[in-house]
Order: C-alpha cells, then sequence, then structure tokens
C-alpha cells in the first residue's frame, strides 16, 4: 500500500456514499461528505485515479431478469506447489459463469462462486473444469436455496475506524 495517497475521514466517507449509491452527482455527494462540488470531484478523481474506486454498477435484481441458481463450490487441489495454484488460478477465470474465486485456509483450497442457469448447467461446468486437468482433486457443491440478505457494500467505516 506504499505510494497511495493516505485517507482522510472525508475521503473514507466519499468512497462509504459512492458504495451505497454510485449515481449520486458531484453536487450530491460533496453535499453529503460536507464539501463544496469542485473539491469532492478532485477527490473523487484523485481516489479512482489512485484506485480505490475500480468501478461504477449496476446491481441488479437476477431474480427479476431470468431463473437461475448460485452455487457455492470448495475445491481441493491435487498437489500443493506454487505452480499447481498458479495453473489453477489462471485456468479457471475462462469461466464466466464465475462470479468469485477465493484461495482459502482450512479443509480444502479455494471457494467459488458460480451464478448458472440451472444445476444441469452447473454440472457440465464442473464437467468441463475437470476434463481440463487443471489440478482438482475434488469438489463439494452448496446450492443456495435463499439469499437471506446481501448487503453488497463493505462496512466501509467500521473496518478503518481503530475504535
Amino acid at each position: 500500500m506504499t505510494g497511495l495517497p493516505k485517507l482522510d475521514r472525508i475521503d473514507i466517507n466519499i468512497l462509504a456514499q459512492l458504495q451505497q449509491n454510485g449515481r449520486l452527482t458531484n453536487v450530491d455527494l460533496a453535499d453529503a461528505v460536507g464539501l463544496s462540488p469542485s473539491p469532492c470531484l478532485a477527490r473523487v478523481r484523485r481516489l479512482e485515479e489512485a484506485g480505490y474506486i475500480v468501478s461504477y454498477n449496476a446491481r441488479l435484481q437476477l431474480s427479476k431478469l431470468v431463473e437461475h441458481i448460485t452455487v457455492f463450490t470448495e475445491v481441493t487441489l491435487n498437489d500443493h506447489r506454487r505452480e499447481d495454484f498458479i495453473k489453477f488460478e489462471a485456468d479457471i477465470r475462462r469461466y464466466e459463469t464465475l462470479q468469485e474465486c477465493h484461495l482459502v485456509s482450512g479443509g480444502y483450497d479455494y471457494l467459488l462462486k458460480f451464478v448458472c442457469k440451472n444445476v444441469a448447467r452447473y454440472q457440465e461446468l464442473m464437467e468441463s473444469i475437470l476434463d481440463r486437468n487443471i489440478g482438482v482433486e475434488k469438489y463439494f457443491s452448496y446450492i443456495v436455496i435463499k439469499t437471506v440478505f446481501d448487503r453488497g457494500a463493505i462496512p466501509l467505516k467500521s473496518l478503518v475506524n481503530d475504535s
């Protein structure tokens, strides 16, 4: 994190506000964080250039668009050499239904999150992954029955504050 601009409470507030609503106008954002529009815009541009703001996205209500399933998949690799992890991570990116991929500690190596049309498509996907011989020893699938909530936004202020 060296070389990155130091963030103050106003920067954190800007990030928190944009995370909740990326469509805020600069005037509304400036008002929300207690700045005038010009310095607010300068800060937003600085945060973008430093890579703190990666993109602005619309969160979709997928269930209103199409029937789908969400599946969390635990993956254990055959071997645990550095090149095995590199090979798996490079290849697994090709699957557009894969929404998240996390290297984790514990009883398995990766936790993956897929969004697929249905169970049959998920099974075809997993068979394809196994056929590619990218080092998967075993996997366990957990189909989401109901998403109780998905905050979407990270609790930035509570993570940054020391208290």
